[in-house]
């Protein structure tokens, strides 16, 4: 009952999307162009570099949220703070109220692991940004994420049922980047190098409207 709790918690608190409350306020409906999804990536292509960090930072924060309000409220519980942020992360990605058509999930899974442990997000964050640069795909810092987290889980909780939650909560990952694979073989895939130097580190104030 405890578990279901947090569940249902974390769910509600990462389908709180920012990236869709900020296309309504200007009127763009980012989930019709760019990425075709409600997150960073495409808030950073339509609405620029600052909105597309608050974004960020929003996601980030509401799986972290997750995680330690569960954690306290249902502390005496070994996993109740991953299971939170793991559902959060499914939240964001699969919100009931937008017709489970959200975003990718990257932002509200460090959110995650961040709550769980900041040393296992630091670690995951130096190992799977190299490898996106590595590759030159963004994908590949979501999908080598959710490989390597479950194996950390286990590490942390010293147990196979953290490891095996955790497996569980990383599916939907997965499942979202399953088309990043196919436009990669079409050499339609955002090249993440370009990306970040396009949207993150010369994106000015005003960014032209993607169409």
């Amino acid at each position: 009952m405890y578990y279901i709790s947090c569940a249902g918690l974390g769910y509600l608190i990462g389908g709180i999307s920012p990236s869709y409350i900020l296309s309504k306020v200007k009127k763009v409906d980012i989930r019709k162009s760019g990425t075709k999804n409600l997150g960073a990536s495409n808030t950073f292509m339509h609405f620029g570099r600052g909105w597309g960090i608050f974004v960020m930072l929003f996601d980030i924060f509401k799986a972290f949220l997750a995680v330690k309000l569960c954690g306290w409220l249902f502390g005496e519980y070994l996993l109740s703070g991953l299971i939170a942020g793991g559902c959060s992360v499914i939240g964001h990605n699969y919100p009931f109220y937008l017709g489970f058509k959200g975003g990718k999930g990257l932002a509200p899974f460090g959110g995650w692991v961040l709550g769980v442990s900041p040393l296992l997000f630091l670690m995951l964050l130096i190992l799977c940004l190299g490898l996106a640069f590595l590759f030159n795909y963004g994908f590949i810092m979501a999908i080598s994420a959710a490989i390597l987290f479950p194996v950390l889980a286990s590490i942390k909780y010293n147990s196979l049922l953290a490891g095996s939650v955790a497996a569980i909560l990383c599916l939907s990952m997965f499942v979202k980047h399953t088309r990043n694979f196919k436009r990669v073989a079409n050499g339609e895939e955002q090249k993440f190098r370009a990306f970040i130097g396009k949207y993150v580190i010369k994106t000015t104030e005003k960014v032209k409207k993607i169409k």
